[in-house]
């Protein structure tokens, strides 16, 4: 893939997010920021009685890189359970991603994956 390739796929998500918005009756919602740079997000989750995510969706403001993190996120863990979310790290959402994320970037791409994992009281090693 190109990098262009890449900036188009970031670019669609920022423009056009997937599962942005919010869940009246989630059961599972954290809020983070990014004090760096001033990203912020909510992740409200509905999970469902066998401990899958049912629905997941988000809000906040931030640049073109976290917002299309939230987008991505939300599409690739959405019927996942919590025993998955727990095995699913950082490097496999920036797989996710299919674009090369500078280190410079790094966090506002990860803040979707912190906001899930606060919502869902889960912590990684």
């Amino acid at each position: 893939m190109t990098f262009d390739m890449y900036r188009e796929i970031i670019l669609d998500h920022y423009k056009n997010p997937r599962n942005f918005g919010k869940i009246k009756n989630a059961n599972a919602q954290a809020n983070k920021k990014n004090p760096l740079c001033g990203d912020e997000m909510t992740m409200d989750i509905k999970l469902s009685k066998a401990g899958k995510i049912e629905d997941i969706k988000f809000h906040g403001a931030g640049c073109s890189v976290s917002r299309a993190g939230g987008s991505i996120l939300t599409e690739a863990i959405k019927g996942m359970s919590l025993a998955q979310m727990k095995k699913y790290t950082d490097k496999d959402f920036l797989k996710e991603m299919q674009a090369p994320i500078t280190p410079a970037r790094r966090k506002c791409a990860l803040l979707a994956l912190e906001t899930v994992r606060a919502a869902l009281k889960i912590k990684m090693k």
